[in-house]
C-alpha cells in the first residue's frame, strides 16, 4: 500500500469521481483509476460502486474512508517533524549543564526557545569527567564545561567568562587594598583546594596561574564546602581559597571575599568535532 493510493481513494471519494479527482490532484483520470485498482486488489474489497452515470463508495470503502485520512494526517505530521528537525526548529537537544553563576544557563535557554521554540532541550547534571564521557560516546550533544582548556577528541567553544573570587583572613593586609588581589598576592599562605581528581580544569588554573607569576602552590588542607572552608578560614589558622560564584557570593565573620584581578573563569561548550546536526547547530546560533 501507498500513500500515493490512499490520497487518490481520498480525491475520488471526496471529490465523486475519478475525473473531478484527477483534476484536483493535476494528473491524468487513467492514472487515478489504476491506483485505485491496485488499492482494491490489495486490500481484497471493492471500494466503489462504478456505474457510467456514478461512482459512490461502498460499504468497505465508507469504513475505510476514515482510516485514510488519519493515514495521510499522520504522513503530513511525519513531514512536519522531519522538516522542523532538518531546520533545528523541533527535534531534541542533549545538553550537559552546570550550576550558576547566577543566570547564565537560563538566559542561553531563554534565547534558544525564542529562535527554535518547538525545539526540546533534556539538561542533565553530571560530573565533569561524565559529561565529557557522555559528549563522547554521543549520549548528549553538547555540555557546558568550567575552566577546560582541552577535552581531548572534543572541541571547546568559549562562551562566557566569569570573576574568580578569593577568600582570606579579614585582618590581612590584601583586605583593604586599593587594587583587586592577584593570585600570587597570597602564595604565602596555605591554600585551600579541592583534591585535583574532583576538578581537574579548575585546580589546574589555579596552580597553574600560580606557577605561571613564580609561586609555588603551598597547598593547606582541603577545600570541602564553601561554608565549612570560610568557616575554617575566619575562624582557625591563616590561610585562603580561591571559588567561583554559584548561587551568589557569600559573607562570613572574619573573612575578607575579593574578586580577583586574574584569571578569570571561562565556561566553554563542548561538542563532538564535525558538522553540527540541526538542533546543536540551533544552540550554536544563539551562543554570546
Amino acid at each position: 500500500m501507498e500513500l500515493r493510493q490512499l490520497q487518490y481513494f481520498v480525491a475520488v471519494a471526496e471529490e465523486g469521481g475519478f475525473s473531478r479527482a484527477a483534476e484536483r490532484l493535476g494528473i491524468v483520470q487513467s492514472a487515478v483509476s489504476q491506483q485505485v485498482r491496485r488499492l482494491e486488489r490489495e486490500l481484497g474489497v471493492p471500494l466503489f460502486h462504478r456505474s457510467t452515470r456514478s461512482v459512490g463508495l461502498s460499504a468497505a470503502g465508507e469504513r475505510l474512508l476514515p482510516e485514510a485520512h488519519a493515514v495521510l494526517a499522520a504522513a503530513r505530521r511525519t513531514r512536519r517533524v522531519a522538516a522542523d528537525l532538518a531546520s533545528g526548529e523541533g527535534g531534541l537537544l542533549r545538553l550537559g549543564t552546570v550550576q550558576g553563576p547566577g543566570d547564565r544557563v537560563e538566559r542561553l535557554l531563554a534565547d534558544l526557545a525564542a529562535v527554535a521554540p518547538s525545539l526540546q532541550v533534556r539538561l542533565r547534571r553530571l560530573g565533569l569527567a561524565d559529561r565529557l564521557a557522555a559528549v563522547r560516546s554521543g549520549e548528549l550533544d553538547a555540555a557546558l564545561v568550567r575552566a577546560a582548556v582541552r577535552a581531548p577528541g572534543l572541541e571547546l567553544l568559549p562562551v562566557w567568562s566569569d570573576p574568580l573570587y578569593v577568600a582570606f583572613p579579614a585582618d590581612h593586609p590584601l583586605a583593604t587594598a586599593a587594587l583587586a588581589p592577584r593570585l600570587e598576592h597570597l602564595a604565602d599562605l596555605p591554600l585551600r583546594l579541592a583534591p585535583r581528581a574532583a576538578n581537574p580544569p579548575f585546580h589546574d588554573l589555579v596552580t597553574e596561574t600560580l606557577r605561571a607569576a613564580g609561586a609555588e602552590p603551598l597547598l593547606g588542607p582541603p577545600f570541602t564546602t564553601l561554608q565549612e572552608t570560610l568557616a575554617e578560614i575566619g575562624g582557625g589558622a591563616a590561610s585562603w581559597t580561591v571559588f567561583y560564584e554559584v548561587t551568589g557570593v557569600p559573607s562570613f565573620p572574619r573573612v575578607a571575599v575579593r574578586p580577583l584581578a586574574a584569571p578569570a573563569l571561562t565556561t566553554s561548550l563542548v561538542v563532538p568535532p564535525g558538522p553540527p546536526g540541526p538542533a546543536l547547530r540551533r544552540l550554536l546560533s544563539v551562543l554570546p
